[in-house]
């Protein structure tokens, strides 16, 4: 560097003057090459394009600033940063980080291309190295606006689908569960079944995180929250939904993991909901339950610990559905259980043959898709007769 009067010429000294005087010249320029090279960039609505022209001017700015400080490294990140800072945040959303690389690959493309123009006889060579550093600093920039948006929006993303699970939970109304669920991208895909367990514990990002990870191998839409010990997570598109609860299962912590049964569409998930919490808080009554297990085969259990629904379920879809179909169902099956499920003994105390008896366990099977000569189908029939009992009127 040369010395005048004891003091340093800044670096370029001779090009910033005209580099200045370009800088409107460049940032339209810019402008120009995207829209003829970036079909995307032509697309764009006309503020989202002017907002873009900010951040090519204030780019242009920077560079000069840069090119004047020497191209130091210090107070590099705020120089750079402030080229973002002249574009609304709604930008980055409206725009992928590999467009916004393509963007500044094109306003580089138009400085190099005019460095003959803009440089002092014999700053040619400098001024092309300092506007390829000065791209690497503005791609780093780049990327780091891009990460903020993103812990922003992933924070933002994790507190809406704990008041959607919230919401589900104390059984808000449909409008208020469809524009959370708007809001958060829900294709609601159906069938919809909410899936209840046990948190590992830390971290509740990292928790959801590696639900969200599960999920996505299984090829199914999820919402999850974190509430106390529990996880909860509504499942989208999910065919089978015992079977993919098993492949989100190393996602939980240790003890159950109950299934809601499937409904239509998030508008009706709570519903599910209901009958998954129901199912996990009685699910420690049946050591010997599945991992995952149907809220609907905790029935008996459900029915112990208080639950309405569980109760209107048997009273209503078994008790009932026997006492319609007639046939001595009913009897037959209090006959088999006070015999201790010898088929003969109840044949006797029914004064039938005991086919008879065998045809109508068969039809007992048909009717409610619960077999007498099966332990736990026989626990739900056994509960099911004393509840329609307790409750006839109902």
């Amino acid at each position: 560097m040369a010395r005048k009067s004891g003091s340093t010429a800044p670096p370029l000294a001779a090009t910033l003057p005209r580099v200045e005087r370009s800088a409107g010249a460049l940032a339209s320029a810019s402008v120009a090459r995207m829209e003829e090279t970036l079909p995307w960039f032509r697309a764009l609505p006309a503020d989202q394009r002017s907002s873009v022209m900010l951040v090519a001017q204030a780019g242009i700015r920077s560079l000069v600033e840069w090119l004047r400080s020497g191209g130091t490294a210090a107070g590099t990140q705020e120089i750079s940063d402030e080229v973002f800072a002249a574009a609304p945040r709604t930008l980055a959303r409206a725009i992928t980080l590999t467009q916004t690389v393509q963007l500044i690959k094109a306003t580089i493309d138009v400085a190099e291309s005019e460095v003959q123009v803009l440089a002092a006889p014999g700053e040619e060579d400098a001024l092309d190295r300092a506007i390829l550093k000065f791209s690497r600093e503005i791609a780093f920039s780049a990327a780091r606006v891009y990460a903020r948006a993103a812990e922003t929006r992933g924070a933002w993303d994790a507190r809406l689908q704990a008041l959607l699970v919230d919401a589900l939970l104390r059984g808000d109304s449909s409008d208020v569960l469809a524009s959370r669920a708007a809001a958060l991208g829900w294709a609601d895909a159906p069938p919809v079944a909410v899936v209840v367990g046990r948190s590992p514990g830390g971290d509740h990002a990292v928790v959801l995180h590696t639900v969200y990870r599960a999920a996505r191998r299984a090829r199914v839409e999820i919402i999850g929250g974190v509430h106390g010990d529990r996880i909860v997570v509504v499942m989208g598109g999910a065919a089978d939904p015992i079977a993919i609860a098993g492949q989100l299962a190393d996602a939980f912590g240790e003890g159950p993991i109950v299934v809601g049964p499937a409904v239509p569409s998030l508008d009706q998930a709570t519903e599910s909901a209901r009958a998954a919490l129901a199912g996990f808080r009685a699910a420690s009554a049946w050591p010997g339950a599945p991992k995952p297990v149907a809220a609907d085969a905790l029935l008996p259990e459900r029915v112990l610990a208080g639950d309405p629904e569980a109760r209107r379920a048997l009273r209503h879809d078994v008790y009932g559905s026997l006492a319609r179909a007639g046939g001595g169902l009913l009897e037959t099956l209090d006959a088999f259980f006070a015999a201790g499920g010898v088929l003969e003994s109840a044949a006797r105390e029914l004064y039938v043959h005991p086919n008879t008896v065998r045809y109508r366990i068969k039809r007992i099977t048909e009717v409610v898709g619960l077999s007498p000569l099966d332990g736990r189908d026989a626990f739900a029939l056994r509960t099911a007769l004393a509840v329609g009992r307790l409750d006839p009127a109902n």
